[in-house]
C-alpha cells in the first residue's frame, strides 16, 4: 500500500498537474499553429514563390506501378518509397512559427512579471537603537 500512497502524493503535486495542463494546452495550441501555417502562411509563401504547394514536394525512390497517380498520397498508398521533403519544410515552418509565438509570449510574461523596485532593507537593530538614543538625547 505504501507504493500507492507514494504514487498518489506524486500525482497530485502541483507540478505534475501543471505539466499535464501544459501538455493539453500545448497539443491544442499545436493544432492552431498547424492551421495557421498550412492555411494562411504556406499559401502566401506559395503565391509569392509561384503557386508552390510544399506538401506535394517529393522525390520518388522506387518504381511506380503503372496507373498510379504521381501524387504523394497515391504513391504512399501504392507502397512506393518517396522522399517527402515538402512535409519536412511544412514541419520546419510550423516549428519556426511556434517558436516565435512562444518567444513573444514569454517576453510578454516576463515584461508583466517585472518586480516593483524593492523597498530599501530595514536598518539593523543596533542602528535603530542608536538612532532612538540620539533622538531622545536631542529632546
Amino acid at each position: 500500500m505504501g507504493m500507492m500512497k507514494e504514487f498518489k502524493e506524486f500525482a497530485v503535486k502541483g507540478n505534475v498537474i501543471d505539466l499535464a495542463v501544459g501538455v493539453i494546452i500545448g497539443a491544442a495550441f499545436a493544432k492552431i499553429v498547424d492551421s495557421v501555417v498550412s492555411d494562411l502562411v504556406l499559401p502566401l509563401v506559395g503565391a509569392v514563390i509561384g503557386k508552390l504547394d510544399f506538401s506535394n514536394l517529393f522525390v520518388v525512390l522506387g518504381t511506380v506501378p503503372a496507373g498510379t497517380v504521381m501524387a504523394l498520397d497515391a504513391l504512399k498508398k501504392a507502397g512506393v518509397p518517396v522522399f517527402a521533403y515538402g512535409n519536412f519544410i511544412t514541419v520546419a515552418v510550423n516549428f519556426a512559427i511556434l517558436a516565435f509565438i512562444i518567444f513573444l509570449m514569454i517576453k510578454q510574461i516576463n515584461r508583466l512579471k517585472k518586480e516593483a523596485p524593492a523597498a530599501p532593507a530595514a536598518p539593523p537593530e543596533d542602528v535603530v537603537l542608536l538612532r532612538e538614543i540620539r533622538d531622545s538625547l536631542r529632546k
